[in-house]
């Protein structure tokens, strides 16, 4: 944790219009409703370019370039051992639309919406990191949200798929406050910045319904797709498995991972 206030710290410094911009967000999240103590945190990047903005997670980016750089190299490059926010939208000015990047266990899915919020400004004000900030709120994804946005910068952006204020959202969290992020840092963005990708995974694109359908069927039965993969074998001890029991055991162990992982930031998505 101390590692990542240090990074903060290298993000701050004079901010200037004229160029592209990385705004750093600190992203806390409760994976589990029932489990509250749970908190976690993952810094976050709003990637400010002239075409488009990218949302991902810092230490994804760190890991993505990392195994890219190996590959390139003709090296092996494990798979990282530890979870992080694996979801990336890519926003346009003056379009509802957006890409979001999202995985599905071992399936990468590139997913096309249209995105519009009703936001409601109040005449609350206050600061962040120095700027002043409005409060302004919507819903979305079956949750009601909270934000505090500044016209200083006057990028109608924000943290994950939120934008369309007249002004960069500073802070922004849910009426519960199990997803709350706020920004901690800007730093000058690289002129032409492109998203490592390892091709390593398989990619589908899909429209919302489609994708909204795949990851449903998931939720209900994580395995469906292994019956044509998982061969009858033996396990290290030489015990004899069959294909089915093997499926068996793995569909019980992802449906009480995805039982702890009920607290999505977008609710709606479990309907």
């Amino acid at each position: 944790m101390k590692n990542i206030y240090i990074l903060i710290l290298l993000f701050l410094f004079n901010f200037t219009f004229g160029q592209n911009k990385q705004f750093l967000y600190e992203y806390k999240f409760i994976p589990d409703s029932t489990n509250k103590a749970d908190i976690r945190t993952e810094m976050m990047v709003l990637n400010i370019q002239k075409d488009r903005s990218e949302f991902y997670s810092f230490e994804r980016y760190s890991i993505d370039s990392t195994m890219l750089v190996a590959v390139n190299k003709g090296l092996f490059a494990p798979a990282p051992d530890k979870e992080t926010v694996n979801d990336r939208i890519i926003k346009y000015p003056n379009s509802n639309q957006i890409v979001y990047n999202t995985f599905v266990v071992w399936d990468k899915y590139k997913v096309k919406q249209d995105v519009q919020f009703d936001w409601k400004l109040t005449n609350e004000f206050a600061k962040i990191l120095n700027y002043d900030v409005q409060k302004a709120t919507t819903e979305f994804g079956g949750r009601k949200w909270t934000a505090w946005f500044t016209k200083e910068i006057p990028i109608p952006d924000g943290p994950y798929k939120f934008k369309g204020l007249p002004g960069l959202i500073l802070k922004l969290e849910d009426s519960n406050k199990n997803h709350v992020f706020e920004m901690k840092g800007i730093k000058s963005g690289q002129e032409q910045f492109v998203y490592p990708n390892l091709g390593s995974y398989k990619e589908f694109e899909l429209n919302n319904t489609q994708f909204l359908k795949k990851f449903k069927d998931f939720r209900q039965n994580p395995t469906a797709g292994l019956a044509s993969i998982i061969p009858d074998q033996r396990d290290s001890e030489g015990k004899f498995r069959t294909s089915a029991e093997i499926i068996k055991e793995l569909n019980q162990q992802w449906m009480e991972r995805l039982a702890k992982d009920n607290n999505l930031i977008e609710l709606n998505l479990l309907k």
